[in-house]
């Protein structure tokens, strides 16, 4: 997850990051749920009327948006009663469930009723992220924007530390969050939004600031080539590059007009 707080890597002394992080006693860092993406707001293409969000967390990013568009009518799911309470201060509305387990009609929320969906650092999350978006997309409008972002599993330091170090080391937060269950690179992006059923119309690169300077210094060339300690990339597009400087990707999409063989619709 990025956003507008720091998200620390320490570890209690003697703690491992999965004693730390993983089981049902293990509360999430306050600074985790206080966290946005602003991108998130930046990505859509007009006016929010009714903002459903998947993940809401504390409800800050519906606070952000409101600031640029004050009309708009908020509904957060939230699974952490400590976070869904905290977002029902800023919120209209917020659904402390699982997604899974949602009655929408119950909730007040009828089919095609949503012009904006937001998904923000919460898919990779998820252990099937297809059926979520499936899921929704009932409840949107033929027109409706739909604004997710994942991070980038194409990133530099993940190919440096995998060939380098030989390992996959899971962090508290970050890249390789340990609560991270899917992960994703550009082009699983748009078959992620494709095979459930929407059409990607925009797609934003936040650049990872480890490699803001080596992005700078390179893009518009027509070839370049990178070394990260022992592996060295050659040959590089500027769009390769971009991929591996991007720390998190914020699609744009609409849902795709439903047809009777799209395997998304069953």
């Amino acid at each position: 997850m990025t956003g507008n707080a720091a998200l620390p890597d320490a570890l209690p002394a003697g703690t491992t990051v999965w004693q730390h992080c993983l089981g049902t006693g293990v509360a999430p860092n306050p600074l985790y749920y206080n966290s946005f993406n602003p991108t998130l707001r930046d990505v859509l293409r007009k006016p929010p009327g009714r903002i459903l969000e998947l993940g809401c967390s504390a409800g800050k990013l519906g606070e952000f948006i409101r600031e640029k568009y004050p009309g708009t009518h908020h509904t957060g799911i939230e699974m952490n009663p400590e976070a869904a309470a905290l977002a029902r201060g800023r919120l209209d509305h917020v659904i402390e469930s699982r997604l899974e387990d949602i009655d929408f009609a119950a909730e007040g929320i009828a089919e095609g009723s949503i012009d904006t969906f937001i998904a923000g650092d919460v898919l990779e999350h998820l252990y099937d992220p297809w059926r979520a978006l499936v899921r929704v997309r009932p409840l949107l409008a033929a027109d409706a924007q739909v604004a997710v972002s994942v991070p980038n599993v194409r990133n530099l330091m993940i190919v440096g530390q995998l060939h380098n170090e030989g390992t996959w080391h899971y962090t508290p937060a970050g890249l390789l969050d340990i609560t991270h269950i899917r992960f994703f690179a550009l082009r699983d992006v748009f078959r992620l939004m494709d095979e459930t059923g929407y059409r990607m119309m925009d797609v934003k690169s936040n650049i990872d600031a480890r490699y803001a300077e080596l992005y700078a210094a390179n893009r518009g060339k027509p070839s370049v080539t990178v070394q990260v300690g022992r592996v060295k990339l050659e040959n590089l597009t500027e769009a390769d590059l971009l991929e591996y400087c991007t720390l998190q990707f914020v699609a744009l999409a609409t849902p795709k007009p439903a047809a009777a063989n799209d395997p998304a619709a069953a």
